[in-house]
């Protein structure tokens, strides 16, 4: 994947989540880093790479990471659960669409992640 196809399929994925206040993304060459703000402190962070393929995916509160989904050549796929990020739990292999289904799902279960 490049960075373009990463760009649109986020922006498609993230345009279907009702509580995106906006979303800001900034590619370097090869990366493409930026946010999904949903407001009250809480925003998706997100990150790709082309050349190595990590991706990552954070849901951060008031400057902490609460959530995550990430890729790296060193761990493979894993998920850092909710409040409890500094785990990794394994993961099955990963779309763009399938993480932020899971992000949605997550929102919508969870009374202190709507905006």
């Amino acid at each position: 994947m490049d960075v373009v196809t990463f760009i649109t399929e986020l922006l498609s994925g993230l345009s279907a989540l009702e509580a995106v206040q906006g979303v800001t993304s900034q590619a370097e060459g090869p990366t493409v880093r930026g946010r999904a703000d949903f407001g009250e402190g809480l925003f998706l962070a997100f990150y790709y790479n082309q050349i190595t393929g990590t991706e990552a995916f954070a849901l951060v509160r008031k400057a902490q990471r609460i959530w995550g989904i990430d890729y790296d050549s060193l761990r493979g796929w894993h998920e850092h659960p909710l409040n409890r990020p500094e785990e990794h739990v394994i993961l099955e292999a990963q779309t763009i669409a399938s993480v932020i289904q899971r992000l949605k799902e997550l929102i919508s279960l969870n009374e202190t992640l709507k905006p």
